[in-house]
């Protein structure tokens, strides 16, 4: 059931416990093989199921970040997205799997295990929203919210054969979501169509006065939704037909082209270079912001302590075996970069780079609408098959950019390669939220495979 019949159908039962009643049943038969919950609430009441990733604080549920060090954290507190989405009759079922405090591309870097891809369970359902991804995708719940970094969003929803939408940043509150990287970091929806994603973003968007980084903007995101486009100019990243991207991705890209050419837009392969220095800015800020922000996980104020002689033994042995190692490997990098040595040559030099990308991004936003590439440039992976964190890194290339930017990105199915679903991402300037939505549906209406 997509989130719109489940409105619809709420809209005549209103007392109708149902719906959860129905998620809950999915729920219990299908962990068994996917792991997309860490926590689930088996509570019957009235509303639309909704997952939450788990750095996303809930109320009297617990907040883990899928880390040892708050495997008994409970948030006191809900974060603004979860009031928005109260008042509006969500019932949130439980708490979706992630890599740990949101780091990595595939949810294996979980201390409660890996989620694993419902259209193949030998293979990962991406990171670091795979849980809600595998969630959406089984029909465990309607809708889940993820937050994206990196591509934590786009890149499951990829892999899992869902839609996934990264807003501009600043449209939704940041406010209790735990902090990986405050400048990159945007909580945003998985759901199963493009008009879903549309629906929750009207709820949860808005400036906050929890936020300072939020923004002021009115923006109706279905407006364009269901609606007829004009013909749109669109720009392919000649980067999505290059080395490193599957055989099987780069064909459906051509197919994807092809068919936006047959329906009377405008499309060019354009040579966007500066996204080959995403991956390696990404890797410098992100660290970065890491080390200072998770330097509150120390073992005084809440979450594990391991008790010791001295408090800094104690501060070592806390983060130490609180810290998967995925999370430990990027505070080193983060502080290294972030040390007086250093900083001038690496972190400094990164928010130069950064601001290049953005500006070529900008640039060609000056001529298309658009920007088109994979949303990543491989299908679902075998658990477990990726041991080198270089390699692993390479995968967010295409979704990277659009953080980095703070432009919003969508993520949309587009047939398959070897038999697993391959992602189309769309990218659009700032605040063409509502303008990328409509596209978006305009494609999976017209140009919808299965």
């Amino acid at each position: 059931m997509t989130l719109k019949a489940a409105i619809e159908y709420l809209n005549t039962h209103p007392e109708s416990t149902e719906l959860v009643e129905r998620s809950l049943e999915v729920i219990s038969d299908e962990e068994k093989r996917l792991n997309a919950f860490i926590t689930v609430k088996n509570e019957i009441e009235k509303g639309i199921p909704i997952g939450i990733k788990d750095n996303i604080n809930v109320k009297g549920m617990k907040t883990t970040c899928a880390s040892k060090i708050l495997e008994g954290y409970v948030a006191p507190y809900d974060a603004t997205v979860i009031k928005k989405l109260r008042v509006c009759g969500y019932a949130f079922v439980g708490k979706t799997n992630l890599d740990e405090f949101a780091m990595g591309a595939s949810t294996e870097y979980s201390a409660f295990g890996p989620t694993r891809n419902p259209h193949d369970v030998e293979r990962v359902a991406g990171g670091s929203s795979g849980g809600s991804a595998a969630a959406v995708a089984s029909g465990e719940v309607i809708a889940a919210l993820g937050s994206d970094t990196g591509g934590s969003i786009r890149q499951p929803a990829a892999f899992c054969g869902v839609v996934g939408f990264k807003p501009t940043y600043g449209l939704v509150s940041r406010y209790g979501l735990v902090a990986f990287a405050s400048s990159l970091d945007q909580i945003g929806p998985i759901t199963k169509t493009v008009e879903d994603s549309a629906i929750l973003m009207n709820i949860i968007a808005g400036k906050d006065e929890n936020d300072a980084t939020t923004v002021d903007r009115n923006i109706d995101f279905t407006q364009f939704v269901g609606k007829q486009i004009p013909k749109m100019k669109i720009a392919v990243a000649k980067q999505s037909f290059g080395e490193g991207v599957e055989e099987g991705i780069k064909n459906r890209v051509n197919e994807f082209v092809q068919e936006l050419s047959r329906h009377g837009h405008d499309v060019d392969v354009v040579d966007i270079d500066e996204i080959k220095y995403s991956v390696a800015t990404y890797y410098i800020i992100a660290p970065s912001e890491v080390s200072s922000n998770l330097s509150r996980f120390d073992g005084v104020k809440y979450g594990l302590r391991i008790s010791s002689d001295s408090l800094r033994e104690m501060y070592e042995k806390t983060r130490g075996l609180g810290f998967g190692e995925e999370v430990r490997r990027r505070i080193l990098i983060g502080t290294f970069n972030l040390s007086a040595a250093y900083y001038d040559a690496y972190f400094e030099k990164a928010q130069k780079v950064r601001r290049v990308i953005a500006n070529k991004l900008y640039s060609v936003f000056e001529k298309y609408d658009f920007i088109v590439t994979p949303t990543s440039p491989v299908v679902a992976f075998k658990v477990k098959s990726v041991n080198d964190p270089l390699v692993y890194y390479m995968m967010d290339i295409f979704t990277i950019p659009a953080n980095l930017a703070g432009i919003p990105a969508i993520s949309i199915p587009y047939g398959k390669s070897e038999n697993l679903p391959v992602g189309i991402q769309i990218m659009g300037p700032r605040f063409s939220d509502a303008k990328l939505l409509g596209f978006a549906d305009w494609v999976e209406r017209n140009l919808g495979k299965s």
